[in-house]
C-alpha cells in the first residue's frame, strides 16, 4: 500500500512537470506551505493567479529557483559579498527581495521592481526536480488574499476548486512561512521573521 502512495504521487510530480510547462496551474508542497505554483514564463498563468487569489495587484510573487544561474534569466546582478551571504542562507526557507528593474518581468514584480527568490536544495528532491525540468516558478501560498494558508489539499481545494489543475498531497503542512529579507547594497533588512531567523544587518 505505502509503495503505491509513492507510486502515485511520483506520478503527480511528472504530471505536475507537464502542467506547468503547458501553462498551468498546480498546488503542491513547497520546502514550507503549499504553493500556488506556476511558470515564470507564463504571464497568463500567473494573472489567474492574481484572480483566484483575489491577491493585490501591486503585491509581488515569490519565485522558487534551484541555483544561483537562475537569477541571470531575471537579469539581477549580485557582488561577491552577496553571493558568500546567500550561500549560508540558501538552500532554505529564506526568500531574498532583490532588485530586478526589467519591465519585462513587470508581470512578476509588479510595479515594485524587487522580485523574493528562494532557492530550493536537492534534499526537496521533488521540487527540485520540476524546478530542474521547468526553470523557475512562482509560489505563492494556497490560500485567498487575507485568509490562512490552506494545511491541507481539502482546504486548498476550498479555496480554488477547479480553478487548479492539478493538486499534490503532501500530507499537512503546518508551520512557519519563509523568512522575507531584502538585500540591496550589501545591507539586508529584515521584512519578516520566519523559521529561519536573521540577525545581522550588514554583510
Amino acid at each position: 500500500m505505502y509503495s503505491k502512495i509513492l507510486l502515485s504521487m511520483k506520478t503527480d510530480w511528472q504530471k505536475a512537470i507537464e502542467i506547468i510547462k503547458n501553462n498551468g496551474l498546480v498546488i503542491l508542497p513547497t520546502d514550507t506551505l503549499y504553493g500556488l505554483v506556476a511558470s515564470t514564463k507564463a504571464k497568463k498563468a500567473i494573472d489567474k493567479i492574481y484572480k483566484i487569489k483575489e491577491r493585490d495587484e501591486n503585491k509581488a510573487l515569490i519565485v522558487l529557483i534551484s541555483s544561483f544561474k537562475d537569477l541571470n534569466k531575471f537579469g539581477i546582478k549580485i557582488n561577491k559579498k552577496e553571493i558568500e551571504f546567500l550561500n549560508k542562507i540558501w538552500p532554505g526557507e529564506v526568500s531574498v527581495l532583490l532588485s530586478c528593474n526589467d519591465l519585462k518581468f513587470k508581470y512578476i514584480h509588479r510595479g515594485t521592481n524587487e522580485i523574493a527568490f528562494r532557492m530550493i536544495g536537492d534534499k526537496n528532491k521533488d521540487l527540485f526536480n520540476l524546478l530542474e525540468k521547468v526553470d523557475p516558478v512562482v509560489a505563492p501560498s494556497a490560500n485567498k488574499e487575507g485568509f490562512v494558508p490552506a494545511e491541507t489539499i481539502k482546504e486548498a481545494k476550498s479555496y480554488f476548486g477547479g480553478d487548479v489543475d492539478l493538486y499534490i498531497n503532501g500530507g499537512r503542512r503546518v508551520g512557519e512561512p519563509s523568512t522575507l529579507i531584502r538585500l540591496k547594497n550589501e545591507q539586508i533588512e529584515v521584512l519578516r521573521q520566519g523559521k529561519v531567523k536573521i540577525k545581522t544587518l550588514k554583510i
